[in-house]
């Protein structure tokens, strides 16, 4: 039998939490950036599908009016969408002069597509760019902590994402985990014990009730 000569496609990029993003260069709205620029902060990188399409403005209206929120967590906000650079600017235009809103975040020209293969954002098959819809979660280091990917006609929740940035950052400075629907302020919950010494030591008491040996709440400050 014949070797199969004919090529196959390149593997679809695997970006894995905890793990240091792919290096980048672009051109965005506010000029040249490169990844090394957002060491020592957090950073939010959030794609859209296009341009004047109605959920991805919406967003960008929500994201804008949260920017505070975000500078106070140390995090910069860093869009992407495979539009030119000529259509950013004309939609962030758009946006202020219609919406009354203005866009102060960059957003990446990626007409390419390098950026958005090189974080699994468009499979090698695709054939458009519905796919890249995606925010990564990049903490100071350059390393992804966090990943969520959405459909192109559900919106994101831009509170969800500074809740889940929140989280992420008070886990890391207290060594706890945040439970479900946890919001700043509220009881961490401790990793679970890996020792029968660690496991007796835990637990529901008469003045500590609803808590077990694998589930012990701590609480915590905003």
């Amino acid at each position: 039998m014949l070797p199969n000569t004919e090529q196959s496609d390149p593997p679809v990029p695997t970006i894995r939490l905890d793990q240091p993003i792919p290096a980048f260069e672009a051109r965005t709205t506010q000029g040249e950036i490169s990844s090394g620029d957002y060491l020592g902060k957090w950073l939010i990188l959030f794609s859209h599908p296009a341009n004047f399409t109605p959920v991805c403005t919406s967003e960008f209206v929500a994201i804008q009016k949260s920017i505070n929120e975000f500078n106070d967590l140390n995090c910069n906000i860093l869009g992407l969408s495979v539009d030119s650079i000529y259509s950013h600017i004309a939609w962030i235009r758009s946006i202020k002069d219609d919406l009354g809103v203005e866009i102060t975040f960059p957003i990446i020209e990626d007409i390419s597509m390098s950026i958005a293969h090189a974080f699994g954002m468009i499979h090698n098959d695709s054939v458009g760019t519905a796919t890249v819809r995606s925010v990564f979660f990049i903490d100071d280091r350059g390393i992804l902590r966090a990943l969520i990917h959405y459909p192109m006609n559900v919106g994101r929740s831009i509170s969800e994402i500074i809740r889940t940035l929140s989280a992420l950052q008070a886990s890391d400075s207290s060594n706890l985990s945040a439970p479900e629907g946890w919001q700043p302020g509220d009881e961490m919950v401790m990793a679970p014990p890996t020792s029968v010494f660690l496991a007796n030591r835990f637990g529901a008491t008469q003045s500590n009730p609803g808590q077990s040996w694998y589930y012990t709440k701590i609480p915590r400050q905003a």
